[in-house]
Parts: C-alpha cells; sequence; structure tokens
C-alpha cells in the first residue's frame, strides 16, 4: 500500500474515494452476472446451430455423390456475396446478430439442368446459412467471454485492493489524528499546570 498522508484532508479524499468504490463494485457486480449468463445462453445456441448444422451436412452427403456431374457446376451459385448481421448490446457490449446470407442468383437452363439441381442449391445455400450464423454466434460468446474477463478483474480490483486500501487508509489516519488529539489535550494540562505554578496565585481565580 502506498504511503498514506495523515491529515484530514487526505481522510476526506478515501472516504469520498471509498463511498464512491462502494457504489460503483454492485453496478460491476451486476454486469459480470449478466454477462455469465448471456454467456450460458449463447452457448446453449451455438450448440443448437452445430446439431443442426450436423445433421444438415449428414442429409447432403446422401446425394453429394450428384455433385461431381462434370455437365453441371453449382459453387458460384452457394458462395455467400453478402452476409447481413447487426449489433446486440449485452452488459455494455455490443455483439454481433446473424440476420441472413445473400446469394447471387442462380441462373442457368431449367430445361438442360438434372432435377436435383434446385434442391442441391437450396440445401447448400441453407448450409452456408447456418455455417455463417454458427460462426457469428461463436464470435458473439468471444466478445461476451472478452467483457468477461474485463469486468470480473474490475470487480477484484475494487474488491480486493481499492476498497481495503481505502479502508486501512481511513483508520491510519483516524488513529494518528485521535492520537495526535489525546496528545494536545495532554500537552494543554501541562501547559495549563506549569503556568499555574509559575503565576502567582489567584491570577487565574
Amino acid at each position: 500500500m502506498p504511503k498514506v498522508k495523515l491529515t484530514k484532508g487526505e481522510l476526506k479524499r478515501q472516504r469520498d474515494a471509498l463511498k464512491q468504490y462502494k457504489r460503483y463494485l454492485p453496478t460491476l457486480q451486476l454486469k459480470k452476472q449478466q454477462l455469465q449468463v448471456k454467456i450460458l445462453f449463447q452457448n446453449r445456441i451455438f450448440e443448437e446451430k452445430e446439431k443442426e448444422r450436423s445433421e444438415k451436412i449428414k442429409n447432403i452427403k446422401i446425394w453429394a455423390g450428384l455433385l461431381s456431374d462434370d455437365n453441371i457446376e453449382i459453387k458460384k451459385w452457394v458462395v455467400p456475396g453478402k452476409i447481413i448481421t447487426g449489433v446486440q448490446n449485452i452488459a455494455g457490449a455490443d455483439i454481433p446478430v446473424f440476420k441472413r446470407v445473400e446469394f447471387s442468383p442462380a441462373e442457368y437452363d431449367f430445361f438442360t439442368a438434372p432435377l436435383w439441381v434446385d434442391r442441391a442449391i437450396d440445401e447448400l445455400r441453407a448450409l452456408v446459412s447456418i455455417t455463417k450464423e454458427t460462426e457469428t454466434v461463436k464470435k458473439g460468446i468471444e466478445i461476451l467471454k472478452s467483457e468477461l474477463r474485463v469486468t470480473t478483474q474490475r470487480v477484484n480490483l475494487f474488491e480486493k485492493v481499492k476498497i481495503p486500501e481505502a479502508e486501512e487508509k481511513i483508520r491510519l489516519i483516524k488513529i494518528y489524528i485521535g492520537d495526535q488529539m489525546t496528545n494536545s489535550v495532554g500537552r494543554s494540562k501541562i501547559a495549563k499546570r506549569k503556568i499555574e505554578e509559575t503565576v502567582p496565585e489567584g491570577v487565574f481565580a
């Protein structure tokens, strides 16, 4: 703990600081709790999206062999053109919120293309969308975890450092000022007694 000034002015400053720390700490603790709850919620969403994505991949593998047809190239129609996201504020942290993926129009000859092409494009686009949504949720979780680490550090700083330090400084200053007052009273009594012994009797009557 840094050396403390043993003055009444410093006592007031430390009391004001302690009051501010104790007022701000509950806000930080609430933010920490909100982040913890939201991270758990987002983790559940992530697990659900991963499960949905795995199921979709499993279903696509059943007919994936059709994609080897050299006469049809659908990759260009399932590459995302633009990923649309929004922003949600959670306890002071901005996380991305997935909205949709935009694709270029699939332009091909409906008369010569195999019948499965439409379904394949839809399924692969759905896979791409769920993949991007999962990535967005994961990114949001990482942002929330980072914010939680910072908030936890601040809570610990207030609980374990700032508040105890201020309380200890206040204690030391009060002890010092109390001792000074006691010594002052003692010196006054001694001074009065010496004066009374020095001056003629009856002067202070």
